[in-house]
């Protein structure tokens, strides 16, 4: 492969006052730089199933959502934990932004597969505290952990799959949310059956997801790509393509280089603020993922009997997301109007579990479930969402990193909504979800009639296509040679870039 030199060119046209030098280009701008020809459906199909094949299983394999659910599943095992669920969003949060820094400067791959083995030895050692001290500890240096795996999925997302795309796989992803519920409450149904004299059984299910967890850290190092440029089950003819394949995306590979003018404009877009709290609002209810187990056994249920009942929201979860994303990608420009859809479901699960009577078991534990699982779509489609409409590899990961703060922020307020004064029926966290559950459907609603106001904008605008930008390689045989490189992949941010288009 040529490699590219110390200069780039632009003409002396105009173009939104952005000036480039190498270190501003996409690094997918040397692989593509040049080509003329257009990349047959057929062999694009190809690559994605390849793709697929090698990257999907493990990001779908990956179960980091295991670990919020282990504590409330150790919460009827015997351990205390309010405090415990907040101290691990405090972790998330602190060290949001420099895992998203991280994740840009070192090989995302090999970064998240460190976090995920520090991870997993953290996970294990709950089993050895003996304080609320040192389990504090360990919740915060998960959340630390965690920072950078959702990040990094979301950017390994954008890297090698176009923008509809990305709406299903991050679906995808994410629904093992619901799938490790199903694992962590078999788990804890088994570990209920050990009786080990000076181990409880909260401790062996930490041990047990903890080797897990370790497993695939290992399988991380040695499989997981860092990007579409240097994937190692493609070939350099298939890491051209897989790089040409996504040029519709307008938002190129990745850029290693932390662009503080990106940085200001991601601070400065109202759309970043309103995904932002959006996320936050949506979690606040999300400290049902640590309460079921405790509302369910409030209904009168065995501690197995609430085990393996806890397994249901899981499977909720995922009906839920993978009818959601398929239904956004089967009617185009629909992610605001099927989000919120999903949330109708919620309202009606609040007023049931509020006005039936405590003894209707049935029906209260319905409601509950639906309180639980079949919003969650709302805030998959606003991850990939976010990320098809920002463009920019520092400004992707500083939203990404307000996104997921907002989400820390959710989470970690949840926790105090549950207190002793309002049990059993828990009327007034049941009347802050409800308030959280009827906002965030608007908030979709808004951030597309901003998104649509934005692209009427844009088409409204002159064409710019008279401007070409060329960088300059060196060639194996020694020769200087001058190729053309387009527009999409020079790192440009939505913004900076008018022949974007937001979808919606």
């Amino acid at each position: 492969m040529s490699r590219e030199s110390s200069s780039v060119f632009k003409d002396q046209k105009h173009h939104a006052g952005v000036s480039l030098s190498t270190k501003d280009v996409d690094t997918g701008a040397q692989l593509v730089a040049g080509l003329t020809s257009t990349l047959h459906p057929d062999e694009a199909l190809r690559i994605r199933r390849k793709i697929d094949r090698n990257i999907m299983p493990m990001m779908c394999g990956e179960i980091q959502f295991m670990d919020k659910i282990t504590l409330g599943s150790a919460a009827i095992l015997g351990i205390q934990y309010n405090w415990l669920g907040t101290a691990f969003y405090l972790g998330y949060i602190l060290f949001e932004y420099p895992q998203n820094l991280a994740l840009q400067r070192f090989p995302v791959g090999k970064w998240m597969s460190i976090n995920i083995f520090v991870w997993a030895v953290v996970l294990a050692c709950h089993a050895a505290c003996k304080s609320f001290r040192g389990l504090l500890v360990v919740r915060l240096l998960l959340g630390a952990c965690e920072g950078s795996i959702t990040a990094g999925f979301l950017i390994v997302s954008s890297m090698f799959y176009t923008r509809t795309e990305q709406t299903l796989r991050v679906g995808y992803w994410f629904l093992m949310n619901g799938t490790a519920q199903i694992i962590s409450g078999f788990i804890s149904f088994g570990t209920l059956h050990i009786n080990t004299e000076g181990f409880e059984p909260w401790q062996w299910l930490m041990i047990i997801t903890g080797i897990i967890t370790l497993i695939l850290a290992i399988s991380f190092w040695f499989l997981f790509p860092d990007s579409p440029t240097t994937a190692w089950f493609l070939t350099p003819d298939e890491r051209a393509k897989a790089v040409q394949r996504i040029k519709e995306n307008q938002t190129g590979v990745e850029n290693k280089r932390f662009k503080k003018e990106q940085m200001i404009e991601a601070l400065t877009d109202p759309k970043t603020w309103l995904f932002a709290l959006f996320s936050a609002l949506d979690n606040v209810p999300n400290s049902l993922t640590n309460q079921q187990t405790l509302i369910v056994a409030s209904f009168g249920f065995s501690p197995l009997q609430t085990t393996l009942l806890s397994c249901v929201p899981g499977v909720v979860e995922i009906l839920t997301i993978f009818t959601g994303v398929r239904l956004a990608v089967r009617r185009p420009n629909s992610r605001a109007y099927v989000g919120a859809a999903y949330f109708v479901p919620a309202w009606l699960g609040i007023l049931l579990v509020n006005l039936l009577p405590w003894s209707n078991r049935v029906l209260c534990l319905y409601a509950h479930h639906s309180i639980a699982g079949v919003s969650v779509p709302g805030f998959v489609l606003s991850l990939s969402w976010l990320n098809s409409v920002t463009a920019g590899h520092t400004k992707k990961i500083v939203t990404n990193a307000i996104m997921l703060s907002a989400y820390c922020i959710g989470n970690s307020a949840g926790p105090f909504m549950w207190k002793t004064q309002y049990k059993p029926r828990n009327h007034v966290p049941w009347a802050v979800i409800g308030a959280c559950y009827v906002t965030c459907p608007i908030l979709l609603l808004v951030i597309r009639a901003v998104l649509v106001r934005e692209n009427k904008i844009r088409d409204a605008e002159p064409v710019d296509d008279e401007a070409e930008y060329i960088i300059e390689r060196i060639t194996e045989d020694g020769k200087r040679v001058e190729v053309k490189v387009d527009k999409e992949f020079l790192d440009l941010t939505d913004r900076q870039n008018r022949d974007f288009r937001y979808v919606l």
